[in-house]
């Protein structure tokens, strides 16, 4: 197992969120003991069905655990809200503590999750950053299959694809299907492929409703399930009022770079340097880094980002409590002239206050003016880590 960052408390009860593959369940084996903890798989059939019938018997189950027993783990714990209020409950009554993962949240907002609030502390779980992988990143790798942990044992390219087109399938199956979240899949089979093509970009409910023969309400609907599934995630733009500023729709991302292209159907499209493909992988995998090393360091930073009416951009805005704004551009080249950053520096002038910084596959760190271009392993490691 690689070591991960998230160090989970052994005195308290958490709710452990993130997609499926993440490493969750691995997570947790590493971390509480057998011979202590007591094991709750909803994805097994038959706990599933016992707990589903009567949820009350968790309560039966766990009065009866001797006192060595210190922690109750319930794996998918989305899969039976009302499991929810029974935890809460033995959580007043007991000293054990609960570990609780999920893989949806949609439907522990429907079930009440809020009444652990206070009771049980939050953490996510995202696929491997590039600190964990250490020795093993491999940058075309990661950004054509991804970084699920699953991924990185995987011996060659086509045991990596089948794993991803089976990975976007049980994603359907399970999340989608199982859980009954959508009456009809095929529309929503057709969505998924349209807004992994949109990876990135400004969303355009119309546009992609259209294309995906659903309409706009539907669209929306379907966004706020992959969200709420931890597929992807909303970017918002920059609330600033300076007069440049147009777009105030969000983006979304995929929260893998190797789902993204099952889901598009393009894992056999070889990813080139110098390519728009390759520039928007690029772009994509050092978003997703930024955010997941942020959720473990930083959890207060806040992400979005800024798009101008002559198509100027900045890819990522941070907003850092205590610090000055963090503006980043970022370029898949190896080689960043000054010229090739002046439209960045253009809208950084109307941000007062800011530090600019570009990420990119350049050896050595440079200085423009105002702009510091860093490798983007540094940079995200000066930034997003404490170390």
């Amino acid at each position: 197992m690689i070591p991960r960052i998230l160090k989970l408390p052994l005195d308290q009860s958490i709710l452990l969120f993130g997609p499926r593959g993440t490493g969750k369940s691995t997570l947790l084996r590493a971390t509480f003991a057998n011979e202590t903890t007591h094991w709750i798989n909803l994805l097994d059939a038959e706990d599933e069905a016992r707990f589903a019938t009567k949820p009350s018997d968790l309560m039966a189950v766990v009065r009866a655990l001797p006192e060595t027993t210190t922690h109750v783990v319930i794996d998918e714990i989305q899969k039976i809200p009302k499991l929810l209020d029974v935890v809460h409950a033995l959580i007043e009554e007991t000293d054990k503590k609960f570990i609780l993962t999920g893989s949806s949240a949609r439907k522990l907002k429907r079930g009440g999750a809020n009444l652990l609030a206070g009771r049980a502390f939050v953490y996510h779980l995202f696929p491997l950053t590039f600190v964990e992988l250490k020795d093993q990143l491999d940058l075309p790798a990661q950004l054509q299959f991804g970084q699920q942990p699953k991924i990185v044992g995987l011996k060659n390219e086509s045991e990596k694809t089948r794993y991803l087109m089976s990975y976007a399938n049980t994603y359907l199956k399970e999340e989608i299907l199982a859980e009954q979240i959508v009456k009809k899949l095929t529309p929503f089979r057709r969505f998924l492929e349209v807004a992994a093509q949109s990876n990135g970009k400004i969303v355009n409910y119309a546009n992609i409703a259209r294309d995906a023969g659903t309409t706009e309400v539907t669209t929306k609907e379907y966004f706020s399930i992959l969200d709420d599934t931890m597929i992807g995630f909303f970017l918002e733009p920059f609330i600033h009022s300076f007069r440049k500023r147009l777009s105030q729709k969000p983006k979304f991302y995929f929260f893998d770079t190797g789902v993204v292209r099952a889901l598009s159907r393009t894992l056999s499209v070889p990813l080139l340097p110098q390519t728009n493909a390759f520039g928007d992988a690029f772009e994509h995998l050092v978003i997703v880094e930024a955010t997941r090393l942020a959720s473990y360091f930083f959890p207060e930073f806040r992400f979005s980002y800024i798009h101008t009416k002559d198509y100027a951009e900045i890819d990522l805005v941070v907003e850092r409590p205590g610090q000055p704004l963090l503006c980043i551009e970022i370029k898949s080249s190896s080689s960043i002239a000054e010229d090739d950053l002046s439209k960045f520096a253009s809208l950084v002038k109307d941000l007062p206050n800011s530090e600019a910084i570009c990420l990119c596959n350049e050896r050595t760190a440079k200085r423009y003016g105002n702009i510091t271009v860093l490798p983007w392993k540094d940079g995200l490691r000066k930034y997003f880590t404490p170390d």
